[in-house]
């Protein structure tokens, strides 16, 4: 028996050396690839300049650049690479968590209907034609408001051991009113103005992303990931199923909470800064199982760097395939939708 837990643990241990050598590999891709970006724009700067530009505000170096270089480098196009780094860290790590949690690979991070509420919020914001701040603000509360109106119905309705069903039930209904709450304001909006300005934010972007954004997106994101961090070996044993867990000793109930509230909070925080992101949270955390293997303590750390990563290289496809900046949320869905497909035809198989 020793030698069998032995030699259990002695593989467990080397799958995750394995998985955690292949994060490093995500974040030196992460750290080539953000540099890169830099050089993607109507103004080209080199990626010498733009490593030279950012490190002029950690140590002192001769300034040999524009104005305008530095401009673009830290204002402009840092918070947008930035913003995307964070929005593909949160919507992939949610997806992650989301699907082993509920134990379904088709399930996103807005099956709870946070990103109709948080649509709907900021439609009311630019209906108003409030400022920014206003509309984010509206968006993040809306969101979360959707998710704190799925778990009353679900817990109004729900019955003991159908908890998980409802609730997705739940976030489906819910989804399904804030979406027709957002039909009703695009149809009393005025069609010159505000009805663009809506449609173009529920398309998703970063092109009005600005580095007060970014600061107040991070703290929410990175205090859900902590948390989902701190659960991953939880979610190791809820993927097995809630009795399997309870008879090992987890509290179900408390870590199925406080996962839907970390990953809440980091859904609710990116979709308020850009906009609608279709199809991020189910399609890369799929990837990353593929890439770093199924152990949650590899896996959630694997979906963000490598949500980061590709939502970054996406704004950058974004902003630089045509004359006009193409919205990154079509971009998204665009590319993800022919792996949904390939999800269905393997749905039926089971979920391992």
């Amino acid at each position: 028996m020793k030698d069998a837990k032995t030699v259990r643990s002695h593989r467990a241990a080397a799958l995750f050396s394995a998985g955690s050598a292949k994060l490093w590999i995500l974040a030196i891709a992460i750290l080539i690839a953000f540099i890169f970006s830099f050089a993607i724009g109507r103004y080209a700067v080199s990626p010498m300049t733009t490593v030279e530009i950012l490190a002029s505000k950690i140590v002192d170096i001769p300034r040999h650049w524009t104005s305008q270089a530095q401009t673009i480098v830290l204002d402009i196009r840092l918070p947008r690479i930035a913003a995307a780094m964070l929005v593909g860290l949160a919507l992939s790590a949610s997806g992650a968590a989301y699907q082993g949690l509920f134990r379904n690979p088709l399930v996103s991070p807005d099956i709870l209907g946070v990103s109709a509420g948080a649509g709907f919020g900021a439609s009311i914001g630019i209906l108003l034609a409030s400022g920014p701040v206003v509309v984010q603000g509206l968006a993040f509360g809306c969101g979360l408001l959707a998710v704190l109106s799925t778990y009353a119905v679900a817990a109004r309705f729900g019955e003991a051991g159908e908890t998980t069903l409802i609730l997705i039930l739940s976030g489906i209904i819910v989804g399904a009113l804030f979406s027709a709450f957002i039909s009703t304001i695009k149809y009393i909006a005025d069609p010159d103005n505000t009805l663009p300005a809506i449609t173009y934010w529920l398309m998703g972007g970063l092109s009005a992303v600005d580095a007060d954004d970014v600061y107040i997106s991070a703290g929410p994101i990175f205090l859900g990931f902590a948390i989902l961090m701190v659960l991953r070996w939880n979610l190791n044993v809820m993927a097995f199923g809630e009795e399997e867990a309870r008879a090992l000793g987890v509290n179900t109930m408390l870590v199925r909470s406080a996962v839907i509230v970390a990953a809440t909070l980091m859904t609710a925080s990116a979709v308020a800064i850009s906009g609608v992101i279709g199809l991020v949270g189910l399609v890369v955390p799929h990837i990353a199982r593929a890439y770093v293997g199924p152990n949650f303590s590899v896996l959630i750390p694997g979906s963000a760097l490598l949500g980061a990563l590709l939502i970054m290289v996406m704004d950058n496809l974004a902003r630089s395939l045509f004359a006009t900046e193409l919205p990154l949320g079509v971009l998204t869905e665009i590319i993800g939708a022919p792996f949904f497909l390939f999800l269905l035809t393997r749905a039926r198989r089971g979920w391992a």
